[in-house]
């Protein structure tokens, strides 16, 4: 098949784009790929953080062209017409905010008049976290356009039968990201990041509000008196206030407890913070699914997540890892437990077997297999 994939790619950083560097790579195996980028993907007055580009090369690169401005119409004629001119047998879409919807659809209202391809939108979220009004409107619309869906999470497919009940759709979890390549030994990580303690923790990621760091302080407070030698490594751009996280460390007296790096990591450097934590802590408010536990899981790593929205689908509770309520009591108690056990390198091997369930392959055929449905 040709297929064209619609979304961001490398130099724009963040999960969608190197999901799809990856989602490229490996259609590209057996079918002829192309990748439509944005020019423009957020506008600098809409974006929170600090730079919307990678720094450094990207862990996996794809050919792509930049065309799709999410705020230019004229763009989306354009990229509509180069897609058109390649001849797809199959578009495909990366949805996972309304923002894009607007932009979406007027690239995939034209290619629906001018040409007989499939097109599949690939939800990561449909209601999204921070939601807004014309949210549901504007996904509505480009939905319209659409042949089929392929959902990441249970979650997700349960909002897409609301928007959509006759929807034509799969279901196929996020697959292991495959782009980040061997990491450091454990103790060679730890002397990089000037780690001295036995117990390591890590969030990891964009810090919005509904990803509960607070909730992650909060419980370490509560077990402050009783849980010693540890680090807890707080690792992501902060879309909000630093000084609000600064000062919930502060308060709840763990300071020389915490290793704080409020930036966005580099591909290379991804493989170092993984390797020195014993486990990844995501208390997150709400949730579709993760990338982060899929990254996790790429170097063996056992994650306590928030048992909201997908999050559940992709653990094996209490051998890859735990699901609690987003509560600071529940946090505390399943990171005393997961010490307390002291198998650490049996949930890595758990780790590493179970991961197999989340393939590229299942992807791909996925893919495939909707790709001849209309």
């Amino acid at each position: 098949m040709r297929i064209a994939i619609v979304g961001p790619f490398p130099p724009f950083r963040g999960g969608i784009s190197d999901l799809n560097s990856a989602l490229a790579f490996h259609l590209g195996k057996h079918h002829e790929v192309h990748a439509f980028n944005f020019s423009t993907q957020y506008p600098k007055t809409l974006f929170p953080g600090k730079t919307q580009l990678k720094k450094g090369n990207p862990a996996q690169d794809v050919e792509n062209i930049r065309c799709l401005s999410s705020i230019n119409p004229f763009t989306w004629k354009k990229t509509a017409d180069l897609i058109i001119d390649i001849e797809p047998d199959l578009v495909l879409f990366r949805y996972w905010m309304p923002f894009f919807a607007p932009a979406f659809s007027g690239v995939a209202k034209r290619i629906k008049k001018k040409s007989d391809a499939v097109i599949i939108a690939m939800c990561d979220n449909i209601i999204p976290h921070e939601k807004r009004r014309l949210d549901k409107q504007l996904t509505k619309r480009f939905f319209t356009f659409m042949d089929s869906f392929i959902v990441l999470s249970k979650k997700v497919e349960e909002e897409l039968l609301s928007f959509v009940p006759e929807a034509k759709y799969k279901y196929c979890p996020h697959p292991i990201y495959s782009i980040f390549g061997e990491a450091p030994s454990n103790n060679l990580a730890k002397s990089e990041l000037k780690i001295s303690t036995k117990k390591v923790l890590m969030f990891f990621g964009l810090i919005r509000e509904y990803k509960g760091l607070d909730i992650l302080i909060n419980a370490m407070e509560k077990i402050k008196d009783e849980f010693e030698d540890y680090t807890l490594l707080i690792v992501g751009e902060c879309y909000e206030d630093e000084k609000k996280y600064r000062e919930l460390i502060n308060n709840a007296g763990i300071n020389d407890h915490v290793q704080s790096h409020f930036k966005f990591v580099p591909d290379d450097d991804v493989g170092t913070y993984f390797s020195a934590a014993d486990v990844v802590v995501l208390p997150y408010r709400t949730a579709s699914q993760s990338g982060i536990v899929q990254i996790a899981y790429h170097f063996n790593t056992p994650v306590i997540v928030s048992n909201v929205g997908g999050l559940p689908e992709i653990v094996d509770e209490g051998k890859t890892g735990y699901c609690v309520d987003p509560t600071a009591e529940a946090f505390a108690k399943a990171i005393k437990i997961f010490y307390e056990k002291d198998n650490i390198s049996e949930m890595s091997s758990n780790v590493s077997h179970y991961k197999s369930r989340f393939s590229w392959d299942a992807m791909v055929k996925t893919i495939e297999d909707l790709a001849n449905v209309r």
